[in-house]
């Protein structure tokens, strides 16, 4: 392992773990002791790489408030606050939502669907555009307290780096600032088509934010809200069974997706410990 002061690669293991049972290292050019999660992100946690991501998982994933998920670790052995919930969920969650970002850039279809919802952010409501393509896969969403031009373009900028390139066609509502975003971000060779009727997939994808924010009844600040909407959506389209629309898995297959994908991502994260 390379030392992460000085980066050297003669470093030695040592006998001793730490006391979640990371190995320990010592590096001779530079005199410094270290473990395996030195120079991370996970370094100084209390708790083990799996459990701090369980933690943000199932918060994003599952209708549970802030107590819930301390209960339910309670009940395995490990002694939560809410505040450190939050606090794991504040720091890890962008974290995994730019991995998986990166992760799925190239594989979204050339046919956007767009349209915005509504997020209760402080009392007030905020507008989170959301894209998807043909097939039900998620493009990108951006949580903005406005709806105009200076959200949309914005919006489609962002999503057209995420993915890594522009649709064929853009589907919105009627709204008057998408035209213009449209063609100064992504060109007049894009098909712009308005239609609220083609929009229906859309607006039926939007109830997943919806109903797991309801349950924790708004945000307190747009930091927040930006950051968990944004990683809901990506852990969301992560676990999700179907790639083409209306393909049916059995629940055997479902099940066996599903452990793989969470297997893969505590490797993901473990290799970025």
């Amino acid at each position: 392992m390379n030392c992460p002061y000085c980066a050297a690669a003669t470093t030695k293991k040592r006998a001793k773990k730490t006391k979640l049972g990371y190995a320990t290292f010592f590096c001779s050019p530079c005199q410094h002791s270290f473990n395996e999660r030195t120079g991370t992100p996970f370094n100084y946690l209390a708790f083990p790489t799996d459990i701090v991501l369980l933690v943000v998982l199932w918060r994003l994933r599952y209708k549970l408030s802030l107590w819930d998920v301390t209960e339910l670790f309670l009940e395995r052995g490990f002694v939560l606050t809410h505040e450190t919930v939050r606090d794991r969920e504040e720091r890890f969650a962008p974290l995994i939502a730019d991995h998986l970002r990166t992760k799925r850039r190239g594989q979204v279809g050339t046919s956007w669907y767009v349209d915005e919802t509504y997020v209760k952010v402080h009392g007030k409501w905020c507008y989170l555009y959301r894209a998807i393509d043909r097939d039900g896969n998620l493009v990108d969403s951006r949580l903005s307290e406005k709806r105009n031009m200076d959200a949309a373009k914005p919006f489609f900028k962002q999503a057209v780096a995420v993915v890594g390139h522009t649709p064929e066609t853009v589907t919105t509502d009627g709204h008057r600032s998408y035209p213009h975003a449209i063609r100064e971000i992504m060109g007049n060779d894009v098909v712009h088509r308005t239609n609220v009727y083609l929009n229906n997939q859309l607006e039926q994808d939007h109830r997943g934010i919806k109903q797991r924010y309801y349950p924790m009844r708004g945000f307190e600040s747009f930091e927040s809200a930006a950051r968990f909407c944004r990683a809901f959506d990506e852990l969301r389209q992560y676990f999700r069974y179907r790639s083409p629309t209306r393909e049916t898995l059995p629940l055997a297959q479902q099940r066996r997706i599903f452990c793989e994908r969470l297997a893969a991502l505590q490797g993901l994260m473990g290799a970025v410990a």
